[in-house]
């Protein structure tokens, strides 16, 4: 599997990175920017937040830069903010959106809607830009690992999708984060956790589902 980052944020990276590569590509979007991101609150699972004016411009420029690829299957996590910025890829494609509730942000339970620089460590159980400790548990949410295995249980059918062609998930930055591990096999122990901007795209290479390159789970 070969990862590129095609867009972060507003703004695209270099022309690099659109080199094309053989078989199907997954593109994996985070959602354009929310009310609650502008105000830094931690939305987990709440669904009160809408995407900002620069959130549907960063929706907008999204559409832009994939309305020209061989997108077969439109994901989405089934949260309005994601949703939202979904529709107008949706409506350039000419593809129906399929909301998957597995593709959710990771549930921070009675911390929704706190300020998100607040969360210690040992609720998010994140430390230094990787998983530090994956069982570590917010009251009310979901562990690390508690989010590792409900994405793993949406990857299956994300990978038989890609048997008709590129396929494109828009979700969440910790959602994404653990898509992209699982895919390359890579535990949620050893996960690094890199910033993902809102409006982000990434552009990964890998085998379809039944296909012999199909890589070993650990």
């Amino acid at each position: 599997m070969t990862a590129n980052p095609v867009l972060t944020g507003d703004r695209p990276t270099d022309g690099a990175d659109q080199a094309t590569a053989p078989g199907p590509v997954l593109w994996l979007v985070r959602h354009g920017e929310t009310t609650w991101n502008a105000l830094g609150l931690a939305q987990g699972h709440h669904n009160e937040a809408a995407l900002t004016r620069r959130g549907v411009r960063q929706a907008w420029m999204v559409a832009g830069h994939l309305c020209d690829q061989p997108i077969r299957t439109l994901y989405a996590s089934d949260l309005r903010r994601a949703l939202q910025t979904a529709a107008p890829l949706a409506s350039v494609l000419r593809l129906p959106v399929i909301p998957d509730a597995r593709l959710r942000e990771r549930c921070l339970g009675t911390l929704e809607g706190t300020a998100s620089a607040s969360i210690s460590a040992a609720d998010t159980g994140l430390h230094e830009g990787g998983v530090a400790y994956p069982d570590a548990r917010p009251t009310g949410g979901e562990s690390l690992r508690d989010l590792y295995r409900r994405v793993a249980a949406c990857a299956g059918d994300i990978r038989w999708s890609l048997l008709c062609g590129d396929v494109a998930v828009i979700a969440h930055g910790g959602t994404l984060r653990v898509l992209r591990a699982y895919l390359s096999s890579v535990a949620v122990e050893q996960m690094r956790w890199d910033p993902v901007a809102n409006g982000c795209i990434e552009r990964l290479a890998i085998a379809p589902a039944g296909s012999a390159h199909e890589p070993t789970r650990r």
